[in-house]
């Protein structure tokens, strides 16, 4: 019985240390955190150009090029215009005037015409450039700058095919807008819109080029040129002639028309890319504004109107019709001729001839690839005014 004792208080006792060693291991033991399964992911690299948080370096920059134009037709050119009796009612001048961008008063009406617009200076010495819809109705013009100067201003001379214009102030030492290279402007991109809405000064909205070589028909124009850039920067009634600009302030374009079935902003607006309004503002300041004239009528070639009309290309423009006396005439292009080439550079539709022509000055010559019967011809024709 001793000896059973004896065996149950050792195994008790022998117990309790086993117990105890446990327990101490447990305490000193590190604790092993769960490992979570690796999950390979790419990270995207940041873009170089990371979005700015405000637009206030650029707005600075632009807001003091851009001026606001109050536009009037006299008593005496309102009279004269009654007693003319025009007869086009509703054309597009004035639709484009009234509505988007233009201002009070009946357009044919006994009313004079007003209205207001916005342009950009693009030298010191006050000229500056805006839209032909803007200017072209009046014969006194009223430019009041950023820092509230009022100036008469004088027109220089418009561009019909592009809705561009010139007019000048007699000042000096004006801020001027530095030109962007507009073909490097990209779909994406964030723009201004700067000008005059509904007169209220200095406006600036921001938005991104939603697409560029756009052509709406809005100008009624035989030899228009339309390569608008799309944005949807808020352009309304007065930003006409206005600023687009670049994030470092530079013009891009000049706002001219907006897509809407109200006359406001519906989503998108429509700017003169800069590198086209450099060379027609270019040519206006150097020539006083008249153009330089192929004097020709043309059609599009495709394959099926080369079946049509038994052509041997099936590419090119179709000379439909010569202005009597003009530049081709006199050069000796004749009605069903084919311009293929100007200048060694091929043509492949009206919009290519009208943009190399557009470029050229009065008194240039251009020489023409010609597809007559099915030979091949090159002429040389000098450019006259238009």
């Amino acid at each position: 019985m001793k000896n059973l004792l004896s065996l149950v208080f050792a195994g008790i006792i022998g117990g309790l240390i086993t117990l105890g060693g446990h327990q101490l291991m447990q305490e000193e033991a590190p604790i092993q955190q769960p490992v979570a399964k690796q999950v390979s992911t790419t990270i995207a690299t940041p873009s170089s150009k990371p979005v700015p948080l405000n637009f206030t370096e650029a707005a600075t920059i632009a807001m003091p090029t851009v001026v606001h134009i109050k536009a009037s037709e006299s008593r005496g050119k309102a009279q004269y215009r009654r007693d003319e009796q025009q007869e086009h009612e509703g054309d597009m001048l004035d639709f484009f005037f009234n509505s988007p961008f233009g201002g009070g008063g009946s357009p044919f009406g006994g009313q004079q015409k007003k209205g207001t617009g916005s342009g950009v200076i693009i030298s010191n010495d006050g000229y500056i450039v805006t839209n032909k819809h803007v200017v072209d109705f009046a014969d006194e013009l009223e430019v009041t700058l950023y820092d509230d100067r009022t100036f008469k201003a004088t027109k220089i001379g418009i561009d019909p095919r592009t809705d561009l214009a010139v007019i000048k102030i007699d000042s000096e030492n004006l801020p001027t807008m530095e030109f962007a290279n507009s073909d490097r402007a990209q779909v994406g991109e964030w723009v201004l819109a700067v000008g005059n809405p509904f007169d209220l000064t200095s406006t600036v909205t921001a938005g991104i080029i939603s697409a560029k070589g756009r052509s709406i028909g809005v100008i009624k124009n035989s030899q228009a040129i339309e390569n608008f850039i799309q944005t949807d920067a808020v352009v309304n009634p007065g930003n006409s002639g206005g600023a687009l600009v670049d994030l470092d302030g530079n013009l891009v374009g000049i706002n001219t028309a907006i897509a809407t079935p109200t006359g406001t902003f519906a989503g998108y607006s429509f700017a003169i890319p800069s590198n086209m309004v450099m060379d027609i503002t270019n040519h206006i300041i150097e020539h006083g504004g008249p153009r330089a004239m192929l004097g020709v009528q043309v059609v599009d070639v495709d394959i099926d109107f080369a079946a049509e009309q038994n052509l041997s290309v099936d590419s090119g423009v179709y000379i439909a019709e010569l202005t009597d006396g003009g530049a081709a005439q006199y050069a000796g292009i004749l009605p069903n001729d084919v311009i293929t080439r100007v200048d060694g550079v091929e043509v492949v539709d009206a919009p290519t001839l009208i943009d190399i022509v557009s470029k050229a000055k009065v008194g240039e010559t251009l020489e023409l690839t010609i597809n007559r019967d099915g030979r091949t011809k090159k002429i040389p024709v000098t450019l006259k005014a238009g």
